[in-house]
């Protein structure tokens, strides 16, 4: 049975996985309690092909200025 479903998930078309927003926010609000300047001038390498579809994109765009 799973070896017929990863069958099915290799010879899908879009079978992707999409990091939703909501647990990029989760794990970085994590980080962020435990220490409030883990990210201070340090550079962020987003882990995204398309950024204009990505979620860690949208997230640090949005959270920027913070």
């Amino acid at each position: 049975m799973a070896n017929e479903d990863l069958r099915t998930a290799q010879a899908g078309k879009n079978d992707e996985f999409y990091t939703q927003y909501h647990d990029i926010e989760v794990e970085m609000n994590a980080y962020l309690e435990y220490n409030p300047d883990v990210f201070r001038g340090k550079t962020i390498l987003l882990p995204c092909d398309d950024p204009e579809w990505s979620n860690f994109t949208k997230y640090f765009a949005a959270k920027f200025d913070a």
